[in-house]
């Protein structure tokens, strides 16, 4: 007996199935994180497109100490280390964000980040998250309230830390 290959048509493939696309992958991510906790899927969707992607080669600085933010940035590839004086705070990869502050404000960023390795980066800017308090207001009080989770968070684990290192080495 014989088999019969079967020809894909467009016509019989799973209308119900979501394509996999690099915009879905971005929100996918997303919502995997703190930040966009309790935001519907079809919300963080529609911010998707307004989202900054760019590619960072191995040893390249994202931003210095120092610099002014003007956004969170989620590593959709590769890894990122931030470092505060020479020292590394952190090595994050596919899915960590950084630099959340700059979402709410436009101090100086307090650490350095450079790509660990080849990396890919999605940027949420400032004026995205303005025009989303403006347009939708009920979201965006979501995602601060998520951001306010978030910064309070790190500052607990920060403080932690310090109460765990010796005065000597402060």
């Amino acid at each position: 007996m014989q088999e019969v290959g079967l020809v894909q048509h467009p016509f019989w493939h799973n209308l119900f199935r979501r394509s996999v696309t690099l915009e879905s992958t971005i929100a996918d991510l997303w919502l995997n994180t703190a930040l966009f906790d309790r935001i519907a899927r079809r919300h963080c969707e529609t911010m998707v497109p307004n989202m900054q992607l760019r590619q960072y080669g191995k040893g390249e600085v994202i931003f210095n100490q120092g610099d002014l933010g003007i956004g969170v940035v989620m590593i959709l590839s590769g890894s990122v280390s931030i470092s505060s004086n020479g020292n590394q705070l952190a090595l994050l990869s596919k899915g960590d964000f950084f630099g959340e502050v700059a979402l709410v404000s436009d101090e100086p960023r307090t650490a350095d980040a450079f790509a660990d390795q080849d990396s890919e980066l999605v940027f949420f800017l400032r004026p995205h998250l303005i025009e989303l308090l403006e347009q939708h207001p009920p979201i965006a009080s979501q995602l601060m309230l998520n951001l306010a989770r978030v910064l309070a968070s790190r500052l607990r684990a920060s403080n932690d830390m310090l109460n765990r290192t010796p005065d000597s080495e402060l």
